[in-house]
This record gives C-alpha cells, structure tokens and sequence, in this order.
C-alpha cells in the first residue's frame, strides 16, 4: 500500500511537529507501507528571501519566480529543507533517500500561468508536471527505501521550473497509482464557507470541488487543486488534514483521529 504524504505548513516549521511527523513516517514503514514524501518550503524560501533582500509575491496562491528567486528556491528546499526532514528520518535507521524532480528527469514541467479575476497571469519559472519517470521513485520503494522528494523540475527547454508542492505531489501519487494521498495543511479542512464558517466539509466529490475552487482563499487552491487532480488521476482518496496536531499522519492512517477532507471522484 503506497502512501503519498505532502508535508507542508507548521508542520514543517515548528521543531516537536517536524520530528513527530518523521517518527509517523518511520512507524508507517514499519507497518509495511509505503510511504512516500513531497515537501514544500514556502516559509523556509520566504525567510531566506528576506535575508537577502530579494522580493517576492504571491499571485494566485503560487510564488511569483524569477531567476533569482530560482536560485534560491533550489538552494533552500534541495539543501535545507530535503536534508533536515532526511536526516529526522534517518535518525530512526537508514531509511529516507532525498531526490529532487530534477534527479533522473523525475519530473518533466512545462511553463504555467496563474489565474487571477478569471485572466492569466505570468508568474515566471513556475511549472506544472506533464511527465512522470515514477520508476525513479518505485525503484526506491521495492529497496525497502523511504523517498522525500523536493518539486523542482526541468522543462522540455531545459529550464528548471519551480513547482507548486501540491500539484506535484499529485501528479506523483497518481502515476505511483497510490491508494491515497495525505495532504498537510494549517487549518482543520476544506471549510464550507470560510470566513463566515469553521465548519469542515468531511466529504466532497471531484465534481463538487472543481465547482468550488474558484471560491476558495488563494492560499487553499493549491491544495484542493492537488487533490483534485489526485483523485481523477487514479488515486482512490485525498485527504486534507490538520498538520498542526503532533501525530496527524499517524492518526489519520491507523484511523485513530477523525477530522479533515477527503476528496473522492
């Protein structure tokens, strides 16, 4: 049974969630799972952006990328961000393997735009994946491995592109043909009608999200879209939960804590 977790949010940001959620992924490997990780870094990127002085934006829910802003991006998911969640893992045994989509063409990209008042907007070096080599990833997997994944990827031009983590978690799940994929995130769900309303929506169809992803806060959209493609790629369910809670991966997969959203065709 092969799991994709996209790790993201507080939980990659906050010390106790970071190694409580390398000690789930650990206990899921050792149930006999197969775990998988695609991580994000968006707090981490934004920091170091900060520190040297370079601007960035946010359009669409997606960064705005420039060469410069590029060069960091590789620097910090590939040389930070991928290495400490690997070394929490490995704390546990020689477990995890980091890759970036980049590493044997995992992941092929093409240039995207974002959508923003229903017009497409440029947004620069940002990709979405066309092309997946999971082999990269399933070799991995039948060694007994972990796989933790930073999403960058090379263009059919030969440009590295910067690549949402949701989406790219996404297209992976799918060609891994996984049973689920596990998205984490800083609030509790999908919210029904945020902001007049906290309540969660437990279940939602792919037709009804894809109806509702035009209404939802940017900084969600991402996410849902992730799970939608997810789901009508092959993809049995995708779950949104609470990233916040020491545990969560644990609890949501042994079923020990119910919450979040899950997206089903």
């Amino acid at each position: 049974m092969t799991i994709l977790v996209k790790y993201g949010g507080n939980a990659m940001t906050d010390a106790a969630l970071q190694v409580a959620f390398a000690e789930d992924i650990v206990e899921l490997h050792a149930a006999g799972l197969n775990p998988v990780v695609v991580h994000g870094g968006g707090p981490q990127i934004s920091t170091m952006l900060k520190r040297l002085a370079i601007d960035s934006e946010f359009i669409g829910g997606l960064r705005k990328t420039t060469p410069e802003v590029l060069d960091v991006v590789r620097m910090v998911l590939v040389g930070q961000v991928q290495r400490e969640l690997v070394g929490l893992i490995n704390a546990h045994g020689p477990l995890a393997v980091g890759l970036s989509g980049e590493d044997a063409g995992l992941f092929r990209a093409e240039r995207r735009g974002a959508m923003v008042a229903g017009e497409l907007v440029d947004i620069g070096l940002v990709g979405d994946v066309v092309q997946v080599r999971e082999q990269v990833v399933t070799g991995l997997l039948d060694d007994g491995y972990i796989p933790v994944v930073s999403t960058l990827a090379r263009g059919v031009d030969g440009q590295v592109y910067n690549v949402n983590a949701d989406t790219a978690a996404a297209a992976l799940a799918g060609a891994l043909h996984a049973n689920t994929m596990i998205v984490l995130t800083d609030v509790a769900g999908l919210y029904a009608d945020w902001p007049a309303s906290t309540r969660v929506i437990p279940t939602i169809t792919a037709v009804e999200l894809a109806e509702l992803l035009p209404a939802l806060e940017a900084g969600m959209v991402p996410k849902m879209e992730g799970c939608l493609r997810a789901v009508r790629g092959g993809v049995a369910t995708a779950r949104v939960i609470d990233g916040r809670k020491l545990h969560a991966v644990r609890d949501d997969v042994f079923g020990a804590v119910g919450g979040g959203t899950t997206v089903v065709m």
